[in-house]
């Protein structure tokens, strides 16, 4: 297998098409690609949410930035012509739960026709591309039950935002099969799929993470709806180094064309929204919540949800890197330097963590394959 070495320079002087730039995961993505010498073009729709991690940590600075709807079919192809990239990949995506609620049209139509048109615009490229598509641990039927799911487990699930990304999983899975196999196809791909991701810069509405920062900078208390759910955290970087590690080995690697992934923390990680606050309890003062689990929101949320990740393991040489305080620390440290020191900007703050973290994931790979 490859090791992380090679997959940091899989993607030096390469260009990039990083759909979803704008968003948490993707801004974070943006930023450690043109830490590896990456010239990167992102295609997205505004930001999210105000403040967000693609403005404190100056993203637009460092990317081509082209806001654009993905589902702009033609447009879409336009710049897969003009840039050419080597890698593409996509993350755009409607990623709130409860949004999908209050409008599953638009849920349905960014997760599944918005990775359809993505796909029917590699289909008209001309050159040799690698696309990683990220959906979501979402896109498995969850029925809740302890183990962690595999990836050959079922997909699509009751509310509408697991519907839309089993939808997209759907698409996927017909134009690898239809078009994608055929021996004059220029496209190699793959599927990641993670878990709840945490992380600094994260400032999306209904997110236990964000939630919590936004009450405790200002000294106020957070409604909590559910504090024994259990969720596969992880932090931002753990799914991000996967998929660089897939979209590395992918570009030489026929064998893993088609493929999907899991990325999330071990299964026997169990870790419930409770816990999650205690944890965040140690790096914040003043720390003040209240269970209001007994509401009805009229949004349906699991209680229990796990991954399996051994074929990440076993086929990329990929685990997760952190442990569970860690995560929590490298979250609390992002927020805490940016409330209170309030740099002009989060980048150097953003790199210092990506490199810290590409040390320590180097480290405990080599000492988990030791003899």
């Amino acid at each position: 297998m490859t090791d992380g070495k090679d997959i940091w320079s899989a993607y030096a002087g390469k260009t990039v098409l990083l759909t979803g730039h704008t968003g948490f995961k993707g801004s974070w993505l943006a930023t450690w690609l043109t830490h590896l010498g990456a010239r990167v073009v992102g295609v997205a729709l505004e930001p999210p949410s105000t403040p967000s991690n693609f403005a404190a940590s100056r993203v637009a600075d460092h990317v081509r930035d082209i806001r654009q709807d993905i589902r702009d079919l033609a447009s879409l192809r336009n710049v897969l012509k003009q840039e050419r990239p080597d890698f593409v990949f996509h993350m755009a995506a409607q990623a709130l739960l409860r949004a999908s609620y209050a409008d599953p049209l638009e849920a349905i139509s960014t997760n599944a026709i918005g990775t359809a048109s993505v796909l029917e615009a590699l289909r008209s490229v001309e050159h040799s591309v690698v696309a990683v598509m990220i959906t979501s641990d979402k896109s498995y039927d969850n029925v809740e039950w302890l183990w962690g799911y595999r990836e050959n487990d079922r997909l699509g699930g009751k509310d509408p935002y697991s519907a839309s990304k089993g939808m997209a999983e759907l698409a996927i899975r017909s134009y690898v099969e239809s078009y994608f196999r055929k021996p004059d196809s220029k496209v190699r791909l793959a599927v990641a799929r993670a878990g709840n991701v945490i992380g600094g810069g994260d400032w999306a509405a209904d997110r236990i993470v964000p939630d919590c920062v936004r009450a405790w900078s200002a000294g106020g208390s957070v409604d909590i709806r559910s504090p024994h759910a259990t969720r596969p955290w992880q932090h931002v970087l753990e799914p991000l180094c996967g998929y660089l590690a897939l979209g590395a080995l992918l570009a030489n690697d026929g064998d893993l064309h088609g493929e999907a992934y899991n990325f999330g923390p071990p299964a026997d990680q169990d870790i419930s929204v409770g816990k999650l606050i205690d944890e965040m309890a140690k790096h914040w003062p003043d720390v003040r919540w209240k269970d209001v689990s007994g509401g009805n929101t009229g949004a349906r949320e699991a209680m229990l949800l796990k991954l399996n990740c051994d074929k990440a393991m076993i086929e990329l040489s990929w685990r997760a890197t952190l442990r569970f305080e860690e995560t929590v620390a490298l979250t609390a440290d992002w927020y805490k330097h940016y409330y209170r020191e309030h740099p002009d900007s989060m980048r150097d703050f953003s790199l210092a963590q990506i490199r810290n973290y590409m040390e320590l994931h180097e480290q405990r790979r080599l000492r988990a394959t030791r003899p």
